[in-house]
């Protein structure tokens, strides 16, 4: 079975992936303290799903 390639993904698709809101996902965005690996690319919010893997794991995302 192939691996689905690290790719870039939009705020709703990171919502769904993490199975949370939109607005959480905005919310954790402002909240430098939380660190959201989020990359703005023109007007739009971007995340590699490896890398919200990486911080859930960190246990950042519980803080």
């Amino acid at each position: 079975m192939e691996q689905e390639p690290d790719r870039w993904i939009g705020i709703d698709e990171a919502s769904a992936y993490l199975g949370v809101t939109k607005d959480s996902i905005h919310n954790w965005i402002r909240s430098r303290e939380l660190d959201i690996p989020a990359h703005k690319i023109g007007k739009l919010w971007k995340f590699k799903k490896s890398e919200l893997d990486s911080w859930v794991k960190s246990g950042k995302s519980a803080l």
